[in-house]
């Protein structure tokens, strides 16, 4: 079996507060999206990895790419929102793959027993998300005020989705809409269940500075 996936790297830094997109911000010898692109080559050094990339960034990072001797992968240009990034992405991804992933490259802690769920249970169930409990009380926001919430029946999402490839390609067919948050509500919006499977805790998205004091323990961790 064939496996592929799409890493979506179109941050623009803004709300980390820095001069480069923030998946090119190093982080314990290595710039976060080198560490996400190693992990999926650890799990299948076979895997077909594409990235977007926007496009004024792709030179830059091909310069990373020999410095820091990353694994092959295919650079494509990103759009302009996720959902085009992806279809860019999806589109030069083999015809012979069977099971596609999804992963923001701002998230290089995904374990590679995490991946190895996510893709095993695509292959069986056509779609599969990883996903954690709630911790925290949750409150539901509405015009009229707020109200508590039972955290039991919510999950949080994590990235890599994947997707028997057919499934993932029907589901972008169908053109963008606003509401569409992940690739899991794309393809749901196509007729598609998907399945939850268990998430690793230090799968964490870097957006804000504080993130990055994370990665690095978490990083560290794992050297």
């Amino acid at each position: 079996m064939q496996n592929a996936v799409v890493i979506v790297a179109g941050g623009s830094g803004k709300r980390m507060g820095t001069t480069i997109p923030k998946q090119f911000l190093e982080v314990n010898g290595l710039p976060i999206l080198g560490h996400t692109i190693r992990q999926f080559y650890v799990f299948d050094p076979a895997m077909e990895i594409v990235v977007t990339l926007p496009k004024e960034w792709a030179d830059y990072w091909q310069e990373q790419v020999t410095k820091f001797d990353l694994p092959k992968h295919v650079v494509v240009e990103g759009g302009k929102e996720r959902f085009h990034s992806v279809l860019n992405g999806l589109n030069r991804v083999s015809a012979n793959v069977s099971i596609v992933g999804v992963h923001d490259a701002v998230r290089p802690c995904v374990s590679v027993e995490t991946i190895a769920r996510c893709y095993e249970a695509a292959a069986e169930h056509g779609a599969a998300i990883p996903v954690l409990a709630m911790v925290n009380s949750l409150r539901k926001v509405s015009s009229s005020g707020n109200e508590s919430v039972d955290r039991q029946h919510f999950r949080s999402v994590q990235t890599p989705q994947c997707f028997q490839a057919s499934i993932l390609r029907r589901g972008y067919e169908n053109g963008f809409r606003n509401e569409f948050t992940d690739d899991a509500s794309v393809v749901e919006y196509a007729g598609n269940s998907i399945e939850l499977v268990q998430g690793n805790p230090e799968n964490v998205k870097a957006t804000n500075p504080q993130d990055l004091v994370l990665l690095r323990h978490f990083l560290s961790a794992t050297d």
